[in-house]
Order: structure tokens, then C-alpha cells, then sequence
């Protein structure tokens, strides 16, 4: 059984890289999964690797997920998307998975991730990290649950 927080109804923009290795795919399967638990919505590229790993876990938890695609097509979410925004943007769909989210949580990553970090911080969000770029700005966390109590802790949600 899930116990859910009373934290309820934030966004949560999960950026990470696109190709990972399994035990980085099973942290954001946990980040998702808690997430999930605590009751957030997962807002994410929608590909695969970090992006695929979040989703499966919120939806292994019952949480919706929705995945804002670099393509113009919603058919290329990975399967644990509940919701595909396709875009056509390529990399400048970035700017729209921070901005969708109340906070990020950043994964691993390479310069896609940092583009979003940075976007994330230029726009006032809360950004954790859990093996990430070192940015000032963002919140080095050791562990999913860390960063969701962060991310909690640091956003009023309207």
C-alpha cells in the first residue's frame, strides 16, 4: 500500500539524459514512483532513458505523466506517458518541460540537461539534482526522496 503525502497537486519537471545506464534508470524509476506516491503530476521530454525510466515509475504508482516531445509526433512518447504534447521543436521544447513544471529535478544529463537547468533556474524554479551538472542554483541531493522533499519544501503551489 502507497501512502500519499498531503502535498498535493504540484507539477514536477523530471530532466535527465536520454541514454543512461540501468542503475541511473532505476533512481528516476524511484523518483517517479515517490512522486507519484506524493501525489505530482511528472512533466518530462517524453523520450526515452531518464524520461522513460520517471514515467514508468509514477505510472507503476498510478501517477499521470506528461511528455512535452522535441517531434511532431505524439506517437513517439515512450509508453508511460499518459499525456504526449507533440511539438516539432527539436531541443527548444526544453524551454516548455521547465516551464510546465512548478520545480525540476535533474538526473544525470549532458547539455540537454543543462540547457533545461538553466532555463529552470532563469525562470525562478526550484531545481534539485541527483548526479548532475554542478550549477550554482540547483540543489545537490544524494537520493529520489531528498529531492522530492525538496522540491516540497521550496514550492508554493497556487
Amino acid at each position: 500500500m502507497h501512502v500519499r503525502s498531503a502535498f498535493r497537486g504540484m507539477r514536477v519537471s523530471v530532466i535527465g539524459g536520454s541514454s543512461v545506464p540501468p542503475e541511473t534508470a532505476a533512481v528516476a524509476e524511484e523518483l517517479g514512483e515517490r512522486l507519484a506516491n506524493r501525489g505530482h503530476t511528472v512533466v518530462c521530454g517524453g523520450l526515452g532513458g531518464v524520461m522513460e525510466a520517471v514515467c514508468r515509475g509514477a505510472r507503476e504508482a498510478g501517477g499521470e505523466t506528461i511528455g512535452i516531445l522535441p517531434t511532431d509526433r505524439r506517437s513517439d512518447a515512450n509508453p508511460h506517458v499518459t499525456v504526449p504534447i507533440a511539438t516539432g521543436l527539436g531541443h527548444a521544447r526544453n524551454a516548455l518541460v521547465v516551464l510546465n513544471g512548478d520545480a525540476a529535478i535533474a538526473v544525470d544529463g549532458s547539455h540537454g540537461t543543462l540547457s533545461e537547468i538553466g532555463m529552470a533556474l532563469a525562470h525562478g524554479r526550484a531545481v534539485a539534482g541527483i548526479d548532475t551538472h554542478d550549477v550554482a542554483g540547483v540543489e545537490s541531493v544524494d537520493s529520489p526522496r531528498e529531492a522530492a522533499d525538496y522540491v516540497e519544501r521550496t514550492v508554493e503551489v497556487n
